[in-house]
């Protein structure tokens, strides 16, 4: 059987949301290995003058744990 640990993160972009995701992906992937999926579950946004500066997407990735 195999067994998932999940953990949160919060990506930063100031391009989108998806950008968002896509960095958090990216950055722990780099720590991280065996991600299999991530869920999205909260979408911030910090305004400066009217407009959307920068993006931020909660998110939990699920990754295999390694047997030894």
């Amino acid at each position: 059987m195999t067994v998932a640990k999940i953990i949160e993160l919060v990506g930063h972009s100031n391009v989108s949301w998806e950008d968002a995701v896509k960095n958090a992906v990216s950055d722990a992937s780099k720590s991280v290995d065996n991600i299999r999926g991530v869920e999205v579950y909260n979408l911030t946004a910090n305004i400066d003058n009217g407009k959307i500066v920068d993006y931020k997407a909660n998110v939990k990735l699920a990754f295999g744990v390694n047997e030894r």
